[in-house]
């Protein structure tokens, strides 16, 4: 646990209890806390913004609440995503819902109930239902399409379980594999995910030369690079998309 608060001051692993955090009276409210980061990422393809994924972080006494909303740029008819995740105290899925708020409307949620994950959505406008389970524990990862802040939380999971604390610096083995579980819930499918650190990097950010830490992701939809700053609290700074042409940058 002490790893967790050196690595941590603001990741959803702490123990929240630990942190302080007086219980709320009355209704529960998720953003009761703190805010532990927040910002946007813009999604560039070939060079050229294609979106941008507004998002925030809460820790607060019933674990942490991940906010985002994406949205197309430059399109004629703007598309606009929204999620909502929820995570106890040591990071498994409480509930998570995603919105589509145009063009179209539909929804999904996502609740745990056992060892099973069961999603439920409803699409058109008809509001066509359907529901789907899943044989997966609640500490399973969501890696949901558009939102970028998905891989900050699977990457903050990731430092904390592998990486340690030696004369006051974090050190991360490299090519030290840590197996997740991992759910897409636009694509209704999971899979076996696997991250690892290849050291670390000299990166342009913002015509900035910054050495970060490069990560891995690899699943079952392809590769991922993560670049985090391990300076500013393991922020995710850059994401690479290999064989897509495409790369996430925060603005």
């Amino acid at each position: 646990m002490k790893l967790y608060r050196r690595l941590f001051a603001l990741a959803w692993v702490l123990t929240l209890a630990a942190a302080g955090f007086a219980a709320a009276k009355g209704k529960e409210n998720e953003h009761e806390g703190q805010k532990v980061d927040s910002g946007s990422f813009g999604v560039f393809m070939r060079g050229h913004r294609v979106g941008t994924e507004t998002f925030s972080i809460y820790q607060n006494q019933n674990g942490s609440v991940i906010e985002s909303e994406f949205k197309t740029d430059g399109a004629a008819e703007q598309a606009t995503q929204s999620s909502e995740m929820r995570l106890s105290g040591s990071g498994e899925i409480r509930r998570y819902d995603w919105r589509e708020i145009s063009p179209g409307k539909s929804q999904l949620t996502i609740l745990p109930s056992d060892q099973v994950l069961i999603q439920k959505w409803t699409t058109g406008p008809q509001e066509k239902e359907g529901e789907q389970p899943y044989l997966l524990p609640p500490s399973t990862s969501i890696l949901d399409d558009y939102f970028f802040v998905h891989r900050e939380v699977l990457a903050w999971r990731f430092l904390a379980m592998a990486c340690k604390q030696e004369k006051g610096q974090v050190q991360c083995p490299v090519k030290q594999r840590v197996k997740f579980a991992t759910l897409n819930p636009h694509q209704h499918s999971s899979s076996p995910g696997t991250m690892e650190s290849l050291g670390r990097e000299k990166v342009k950010m913002k015509g900035t030369e910054q050495e970060l830490t490069k990560l891995e992701l690899t699943t079952d939809s392809g590769t991922w690079y993560l670049w985090v700053d391990d300076h500013d609290q393991f922020k995710l700074m850059r994401v690479s998309i290999v064989g897509e042409n495409t790369e996430v940058v925060r603005d």
